[in-house]
């Protein structure tokens, strides 16, 4: 068993296990996956696998050796090898990965995570560069945006402690809406600024402070900036598996949106999970058909939740331009769009039009129907996008 992550309490007997989008869950098959829902079936956590065991992978973790898979690799995999994994969903009507709960072996949540860093880091630096620059981004964010340390978090490949130390992004989580919102205001507000903060030992040191100890100060200058320049093709060539960007359009777009920046060199994102309080719904009492594959021209007319797991645009004034199944009469009823991959999170405003291709589905909510395009129904989302209708930079 892996001594560096305790057992989560939910998994105890006579504990309710809870798992919320960007949760990371491992396996007694040795498989990690992060969960991308924050309501589940009763009998499984609905997630994407992320890393498998494989004596040739290139991170290294308790002597034993993994690798990241893609999206088809995951889904072959299983197949091939824990069909049980693989399930085919009712609700949405098409096969999904999900790990049954008698197949857990830990949940990691990203709030506990950064908390076990911060503690160990305060009682004994590793000296490790990616976990110093996660730890300024987290210090950032909590004395200037005012964000408590139990509402930010880390997720990806630092979650499962399988990073790749000189190449590895910081996933950084923020938890609630509006504190999300705060974060990335606070981030436009002092990019490319230095900022002195300043830390009392008492807010860093998480056991219970001495009363017989001075308070210390410890005195962090942290500038967080833009990206540009090489680092956009570094992104744009990791999240763009097509050609549904030009390079030059998704630096456009992601300039604009203020979640993702560089820390010394090192790339983070601004990443928003709903707290507890903000998750509503049951799994059942909602249920989703497939309809099409269509592409839509549509007015934004509420994107307070753009940088959700799913991102979700409602619209309004649609337009069917192109029908590549399904029913026409059918697709032109869509209110919402709905997005699974964060490369179209943010990506438009209130009052913008936007074209959008993608996945178009049945929602039914007790007595009530609706439509919904889904953009990402796989990770690398091929020949599935949101943009806007006419986008300044291809204006003369």
């Amino acid at each position: 068993m892996n001594k560096k992550f305790k057992i989560n309490k939910n998994i105890k007997k006579g504990h309710v296990m809870r798992v919320r989008t960007r949760d990371f869950i491992y396996t007694k098959d040795d498989l990690f996956f992060a969960s991308t829902n924050y309501i589940h079936p009763e009998d499984r956590f609905i997630s994407f696998l992320r890393y498998i065991p494989d004596e040739n992978g290139d991170r290294e973790k308790d002597g034993k050796k993994y690798s990241k898979v893609t999206s088809e690799e995951a889904y072959n995999y299983l197949r091939e090898n824990y069909p049980e994994y693989l399930y085919f969903c009712d609700i949405s009507q098409v096969e999904m990965m999900g790990v049954p709960k008698d197949k857990i072996e830990k949940i990691i949540k990203p709030e506990e995570r950064l908390s076990e860093i911060r503690k160990n880091e305060t009682k004994n630096s590793s000296q490790n560069q990616l976990i110093e620059k996660l730890l300024k981004v987290a210090d950032f964010f909590h004395y200037k945006a005012g964000i408590a340390y139990e509402n930010l978090g880390i997720s990806g490949s630092i979650l499962p402690n399988l990073q790749k130390n000189t190449v590895s992004d910081i996933d950084f989580v923020v938890y609630g809406l509006e504190n999300h919102r705060k974060a990335m205001k606070t981030f436009n507000e002092f990019k490319d600024v230095e900022v002195e903060i300043k830390i009392d030992s008492d807010e860093s040191n998480l056991d219970e402070p001495s009363k017989d100890s001075e308070t210390q100060i410890e005195i962090k200058n942290i500038t967080l900036n833009p990206i540009k320049d090489e680092y956009w093709e570094k992104i744009y060539n990791k999240r763009m598996k097509d050609s549904s960007l030009t390079k030059e359009e998704f630096c456009w777009y992601e300039n604009r949106k203020n979640n993702r920046g560089i820390i010394e060199g090192t790339l983070f994102d601004i990443l928003a999970t709903r707290n507890w309080d903000e998750i509503e719904g049951k799994w059942g009492n909602t249920r989703y058909e497939p309809v099409g594959i269509a592409k839509v021209e549509t007015t934004v007319e509420n994107a307070i939740a753009s940088f959700d797991n799913p991102a979700t645009y409602n619209v309004k004034d649609l337009k069917v331009l192109e029908v590549d199944s399904g029913d026409e009469s059918l697709i032109s009823e869509v209110s919402e769009i709905s997005s699974f991959t964060h490369t179209y999170a943010g990506q438009a405003i209130e009052g913008e039009k936007i074209i959008a291709k993608g996945k178009v589905e049945r929602v039914i909510k007790e007595n009530e129907e609706s439509y919904r395009l889904i953009v990402g129904t796989t990770r690398e989302s091929i020949g599935e996008y949101i943009k806007l209708k006419k986008i300044p930079l291809n204006q003369n």
